[in-house]
């Protein structure tokens, strides 16, 4: 029983939006939607030209909503028209513009008129697009296809299935009818194997001036960590000579490492840095010490 209302309400809505394309088929119209609020059914109808829609004082909306009131038995129909921005990105009013021209200057011209639409499709911005003629309205003996196409578009694949705009339109001529299809892979849709390339920053000169000041400052603390390592060297070896007549290589060697890290900080406080114009004199290892026994005895 669900699935036979379901069904019903398709047909109904199909009814509708064939009757409306019917009815409103002018240059300029692309498709009706149909959907459902609280309050009723909203019918958007979207063309290029909502003028020739609306009519004089909006007596084509009045009229349709009594249709719709009456044949089809809608509540409350409550229509609009929406206007669209790019008729060329659209495939419903591409597929309904070639129809028209056909019905009015006839098929001869049908290369022409499919390149052209072809050309505006891309020129508008889209990123693949397609155009199928067939019937035997085209000019032959038989019933024939053509197919116009440029740009990249999928065939198959989530993107063609859901991403891809679809548009379908029929002209009835003397010769026979003729079937058009147009497929628009519009700009907006963002492709899974698309790839973009990033372009590098330009830096402007205060820029490249900052990182060389940056750079000079890491080559100074490097400059003074040298001066730090060799003023340490210095002291290791001469507290060592002193120590040598009364000890072991060794024990002279542990000592003399004992000396320099404790008297570390007097090291660095010594060497003379980049802002200070004075130069102090570098500590011997005897003054060092000597200061230490200094202060041992003042604590004591």
């Amino acid at each position: 029983m669900i699935e036979r209302e379901i069904i019903k309400k398709k047909l109904k809505e199909f009814e509708i939006l064939d009757y409306i394309a019917e009815e409103l088929d002018r240059p300029g119209y692309s498709h009706t939607q149909i959907q459902k609020t609280p309050l009723g059914e909203k019918i958007i109808i979207h063309t290029s030209k909502p003028g020739f829609i609306v009519g004089r004082k909006g007596s084509n909306i009045k009229e349709l909503t009594l249709v719709l009131k009456d044949k089809f038995g809608l509540e409350n129909p409550q229509i609009e028209v929406g206007e669209m921005d790019n008729t060329n990105l659209n495939p419903h009013s591409v597929a309904k513009h070639i129809v028209h021209t056909f019905e009015r200057f006839g098929p001869s011209r049908f290369k022409f008129l499919g390149y052209k639409s072809l050309e505006n499709i891309m020129s508008a911005g889209a990123i693949g697009a397609e155009i199928v003629l067939s019937g035997r309205g085209v000019p032959s003996q038989r019933s024939k296809t053509w197919r116009f196409s440029a740009g990249h578009l999928k065939k198959s694949g989530d993107i063609a299935e859901n991403f891809i705009s679809k548009g379908f339109a029929v002209a009835h001529l003397k010769s026979g009818s003729v079937g058009v299809k147009v497929s628009i892979l519009t700009p907006d849709v963002v492709l899974p194997d698309r790839i973009t390339i990033k372009e590098l920053e330009q830096k402007t000169p205060k820029e490249e001036v900052k990182e060389e000041k940056k750079v000079g400052d890491v080559k100074e603390e490097v400059k003074e960590e040298k001066k730090v390592g060799d003023v340490k060297e210095e002291i290791k070896k001469e507290v060592k000579e002193e120590l040598k007549e009364t000890m072991d290589e060794k024990t002279a060697e542990k000592v003399a490492e004992k000396v320099v890290e404790e008297s570390k900080k007097e090291i660095i406080e010594a060497i003379p840095k980049k802002k200070e114009k004075k130069q102090e004199k570098v500590p011997t290892a005897i003054e060092l010490a000597e200061k230490k026994k200094d202060g041992n005895t003042k604590a004591k």
